[in-house]
């Protein structure tokens, strides 16, 4: 008996306490859902669109990967979304990685090749989290299968930046946000409208920027071979229910 009371009370203590940090506000109480969308890929038969992935690759390349890495993701994945082995080999050129030992035993500089994955930002957590107050930006590889909401989550606290309520009181360091947790976020507002230019003239609003990259993200977070063996999966075992059932009925077909 005595452990649910305690954790009944720990439970009354933290929650007491999180008023007290915001001034006794309301705001920290608040509601965090995501804004819900309609994203293409949703559902069994959903698909990605591929100038939705080649901007948010974009968006990704040229603002989030400042911070965010994706360890999981390889260069040659780029072919996936429509990008040429040609244009991806470019792309994975354009950084240099460590490899080695070479035959001296020493590490070495070369640049990236389309079987590497992706490079990231910072040589080491302790470098990261030195480079952002203390903060960890996490890995975004699957970021939309670990966060309840999943795009919908990422859309909201890349659009979710805003003023903070009157009488609400923000940490040092941290940025108001309507669809985070506690709303209080170590990340700036990343995005600012026109931080890039897409080439095939999408005019780069922060909802379009927020959008594009959260498709990135969830096409990211499957890897569009896993989504399609799920749909076959599914067509497989619907194809053969129907077989199995019309087997039944002919074999039985006599027995009154």
């Amino acid at each position: 008996m005595r452990r649910p009371l305690l954790a009944l009370l720990t439970a009354t203590l933290i929650g007491t306490g999180a008023a007290a940090i915001g001034g006794g506000s309301t705001a920290l109480a608040e509601e965090t859902a995501s804004p819900e969308r309609h994203w293409s890929f949703q559902g069994i038969f959903g698909t990605y669109d591929r100038a939705a992935l080649a901007r948010g690759f974009q968006v990704y390349k040229e603002i989030c990967s400042a911070c965010h890495s994706m360890n999981l993701m390889h260069y040659r994945n780029l072919q996936d979304i429509g990008f040429t082995a040609d244009q991806v080999k470019e792309i994975a050129a354009s950084v240099q990685v460590t490899d080695g030992p070479n035959d001296a035993g020493d590490m070495f500089e070369r640049p990236g090749r389309p079987s590497d994955t992706f490079k990231p930002p910072f040589a080491n957590e302790n470098a990261a989290r030195a480079a952002n107050n203390g903060a960890l930006p996490p890995d975004l590889s699957l970021i939309v299968k670990a966060r309840p909401g999943g795009a919908d989550h990422v859309f909201g606290i890349l659009t979710g930046f805003t003023d903070p309520p009157a009488g609400m009181k923000i940490a040092q360091g941290m940025y108001y946000n309507k669809a985070f947790p506690g709303h209080q976020i170590a990340m700036p507002p990343p995005l600012s409208d026109g931080a890039v230019t897409y080439p095939d003239g999408t005019k780069a609003t922060i909802d379009q920027m927020a959008s594009d990259v959260a498709n990135f993200l969830a096409w990211a977070s499957e890897l569009e071979e896993r989504h399609f063996v799920g749909v076959k999966t599914v067509l497989f075992l619907i194809v053969l229910t129907v077989l199995l059932y019309g087997a039944k009925r002919k074999i039985w077909a006599a027995v009154h």
